[in-house]
């Protein structure tokens, strides 16, 4: 891993002397008549046909993008304006999988959970399509989020094979497959989505031999991101620090950085997207609130090795205040920058916080 990897994406015009980028997780709101979109297309009685759909699919990755150049951010996403749940997408596109209903997962929540009947296999790109489009609508760099392989094993009832593990493992040459494409279509950031691993932590053995299976022969400049939701991260450091990525992508904004001492010893070595913005609450948090999170980062990892990003996905939230947190957050590590810059910002790196007596 080298900064070269990180600097790649400054734009142009950053006259700044410190860069941290900033970008999103993947998910943000749909456009309410996206939605209604959906409803007309799924409705036999109705005359909205497929051509229809795509062209609202097609308009709404558009808007989203735009809202993302027009926050600042410096690398963008679709929002995954043509996604629906993040395992139940990819899972009907590949070979292997079949559903068979909804099923309760928690309350009055419903996931339609796919079954793996037999043994999964790699037809048509997933993502080719959507990253061309959304690199098209913008001239900024486009980051594309991809469910990694333990979760779409581990969020599928498995019927075909001897275990989970065995089934990880087939998916991750899978997706090795797609973002190979991806790259030769001219990606260079990916972000695998592993939130099972914050739910079975101690599967994170398998996890990095899935990780290694997913950047086999792809070239150095290629960015490869992990995103893992909130869990008790000590449970996998410092053993992810051996995943074969740049950079972690981890949720601690929403904890209140209890969690940030894990982070400082062992020194972590890889570059960290930290969240400044709790994705859970639908309250715009302040540029000074975000920069005292962003310099919470700054404890862990020099200003060359972070990245500044909401906790996770932020589509349950209304679209003005996912917005305003995206503003937001980029005003806060611009000025964060300029204090960097003026050498005001004096933070004692890797020592962990005393405990209150």
């Amino acid at each position: 891993m080298t900064n070269e990897n990180k600097d790649q994406f400054r734009p142009p015009e950053h006259d700044s002397d410190h860069f941290l980028l900033t970008t999103v997780v993947g998910s943000y709101p749909k456009p309410k008549w996206l939605n209604r979109a959906k409803e007309l297309y799924e409705d036999d009685d109705h005359g909205f046909d497929a051509d229809d759909y795509q062209e609202a699919k097609d308009d709404a990755s558009r808007l989203i993008t735009n809202e993302h150049e027009r926050a600042g951010l410096d690398v963008v996403v679709d929002g995954e304006m043509r996604r629906n749940e993040m395992v139940e997408f990819f899972a009907h596109r590949i070979d292997g999988y079949e559903f068979n209903g909804p099923v309760k997962v928690w309350g009055h929540n419903y996931f339609d959970k796919p079954s793996v009947v037999s043994e999964v296999e790699y037809d048509d790109s997933w993502l080719v399509d959507e990253y061309e489009f959304t690199a098209d609508a913008s001239d900024r760099p486009v980051k594309v989020p991809i469910t990694g392989p333990y979760t779409l094993a581990n969020w599928s009832f498995n019927e075909a094979y001897e275990d989970d593990d065995e089934l990880t493992l087939e998916l991750a040459d899978l997706v090795n497959e797609e973002i190979e494409k991806l790259v030769d279509a001219g990606a260079r950031y990916i972000q695998i989505d592993e939130p099972a691993l914050a739910t079975t932590p101690d599967d994170h053995a398998i996890v990095g031999e899935a990780l290694e299976r997913i950047v086999a022969d792809l070239p150095e400049d290629v960015r490869i991101g992990l995103h893992v939701c909130y869990g008790d991260y000590s449970r996998i450091y410092p053993e992810i620090l051996e995943f074969p990525v740049d950079e972690f992508d981890l949720e601690l904004a929403n904890g209140d950085y209890d969690q940030l001492d894990v982070f400082k010893d062992p020194e972590f070595t890889k570059d960290l997207a930290l969240g400044v913005c709790d994705a859970h609450v639908a309250e715009v948090e302040s540029v000074e609130q975000i920069e005292e999170n962003i310099k919470k980062g700054l404890e862990v990892v020099p200003p060359e090795q972070l990245v500044v990003s909401p906790d996770c996905g932020v589509k349950l939230l209304p679209r003005e205040v996912a917005y305003g947190k995206m503003a937001n957050m980029v005003q806060a590590a611009r000025n964060v920058e300029d204090d960097l810059d003026a050498g005001t910002i004096d933070i004692e790196r890797g020592a962990p916080t005393p405990a209150d007596d």
